[in-house]
C-alpha cells in the first residue's frame, strides 16, 4: 500500500529531505542533519511538518462525559482553550494511544491521535459511544499541522506569522477563524502548534522558509528532542503492554474519576506495584543502546528491554529508555546493556536527561 503524503510533501523533496515512510506516511526524517536540526531547536527555532498527526473532533450533548470515559486525564470543569494530555487504554490498562485533548466549547472537544494510530483509534473511539449522546468527525484530511520549536518561537511567530502567542501560557490554544494555535510543543523547549488548512499550512511554510529564522527539521531530531527530556512515544515507552502506570506516567490517570476504561486495571496495578517500570539508563561507556537490546543484571540475567537509546546531542552521554524488571528500577542501581556482541555497564538514572525549557 501506497504511503500518504501531507500538504508539504514537494517542499520537503525541494528542499532534499530526506525522505522515510513513518506512520503510513512519507515524512522528512533529516533536512540539513539531526545534530544541526537538534540544536537549531534548543538555541533558536525550528519547524517540523507534523501534517500526519491524527484529529478528531467530538461534539454533543454527552461529549464532556463520553471523552471522560475514553480518556485517562479529567476534562470535567476544564475550562474553554484549555488542553490536557494523557492515554486511551484497554480494560486491562494497556493502552491504545497517547493524545491531547483541546476543550473547544462545552460539549466540543478536538482529539489529536498519533499518524500510526489513526486508523485503530478512530475505530476505537466509534466502538466506545454506545449510551452516549454524541457525534464523532473524523478532520484529519482537513488540517494540515506545523510544530514551531525552540526558544525564539514566539518571535518567530509574531514577527514572521503575524501569530501572536504571548498571551497563551503553556497547555492552552487559541483559535483564529478556522486556525488552531497552540503551546504544548513536544521537544522540551518553548513551542506553538498550528492547525489549519492545507493552504494556509503551505503559506505558513513559504514565510517561514524565507524568513531564514527558522530552521525546517525533520522526524528524527524530533525524536532526540523529546527523548532527552523524558517524553514517551507510542509504540516505544507506551504500548498495548506497557501502561501509563508502568511508564511513570500516573499523574495523568485519574483514579479519582468516577469510571473511565482501564480504570480497575489502573487502579489495581498502581495499589499492587507494577512488574516492571520504564527507567533512565546511562553508560559509562560511548557504545549507542538502541530500542530492542537487552538489559541485565550484574549477573547477566536478562532483566528488560531498551525502548529508546541514543548518544545525546545536548549532553553527550549515550543514555536510554528501557522497562525493567521493577526490583531493578531504583535510581542508581548498576545493570548491564547487550550490544551486539559485546556487554556495556551502566547504572539507573532519571529518565529527563536534559531540562525542559517550556514557558512558564
Amino acid at each position: 500500500m501506497e504511503n500518504k503524503k501531507t500538504c508539504l510533501y514537494d517542499k520537503h523533496v525541494a528542499l532534499g529531505a530526506l525522505m522515510s515512510p513513518f506512520g503510513g506516511f512519507d515524512m522528512p526524517i533529516q533536512y540539513s542533519g539531526i545534530v544541526d536540526e537538534h540544536q537549531a531547536v534548543r538555541t533558536a527555532c525550528g519547524v517540523f511538518d507534523v501534517s500526519h498527526m491524527g484529529e478528531v473532533l467530538i461534539t454533543g450533548h454527552d461529549a464532556e462525559r463520553y471523552v471522560n470515559h475514553i480518556f485517562t486525564n479529567n476534562v470535567v470543569g476544564m475550562p474553554i482553550g484549555k488542553i490536557l494530555y494523557g492515554m486511551m487504554c484497554y480494560e486491562d490498562g494497556g493502552v491504545v494511544d497517547d493524545l491531547l485533548v483541546y476543550k473547544v466549547a462545552d460539549q466540543r472537544f478536538f482529539l489529536v491521535i498519533n499518524a500510526a494510530n489513526i486508523d485503530k483509534d478512530w475505530a476505537w473511539i466509534q466502538e466506545q459511544t454506545k449510551g452516549y449522546d454524541v457525534q464523532l468527525e473524523h478532520q484529519s484530511d482537513r488540517y494540515g499541522e506545523l510544530a514551531i520549536q525552540g526558544p525564539d518561537s514566539e518571535q518567530v511567530m509574531r514577527e514572521v506569522l503575524g501569530i501572536d502567542g504571548s498571551d497563551l501560557a503553556f497547555y492552552t490554544f487559541m483559535e483564529m477563524g478556522d486556525v488552531i494555535v497552540s503551546r504544548t510543543g513536544y521537544t522540551g523547549e518553548d513551542g506553538f502548534e498550528i492547525y489549519a488548512t492545507p493552504i494556509y499550512i503551505n503559506e505558513c511554510w513559504d514565510k517561514l522558509m524565507a524568513s531564514g529564522r527558522c530552521k525546517p527539521c525533520g522526524l528524527g531530531c524530533r525524536d532526540t528532542l523529546r527523548f532527552e527530556v523524558g517524553l514517551p512515544l507510542y509504540g516505544d515507552e507506551l504500548s498495548a503492554d506497557i501502561t501509563p502506570i508502568m511508564a511513570g506516567l500516573g499523574i495523568f490517570v485519574k483514579l479519582d474519576k468516577d469510571e473511565f476504561i482501564g480504570k480497575e486495571a489502573l487502579a489495581q496495578q498502581k495499589a499492587d506495584g507494577p512488574a516492571k517500570k520504564i527507567v533512565g539508563i546511562e553508560l559509562a561507556d560511548k557504545a549507542i543502546p538502541r530500542h530492542g537490546y537487552t538489559v541485565l543484571n550484574m549477573a547477566g540475567a536478562p532483566i528488560g528491554e531498551v525502548t529508546t537509546g541514543y548518544h545525546t546531542i545536548s549532553t553527550d552521554k549515550s543514555v536510554c529508555m528501557a522497562l525493567v524488571d521493577t526490583p531493578y528500577a531504583k535510581l542508581d542501581t548498576e545493570v548491564q546493556i547487550q550490544i551486539r556482541k559485546k556487554v556495556f555497564p551502566g547504572k539507573v538514572v532519571k529518565k529527563q536527561f536534559y531540562h525542559k525549557n517550556y514557558k512558564k
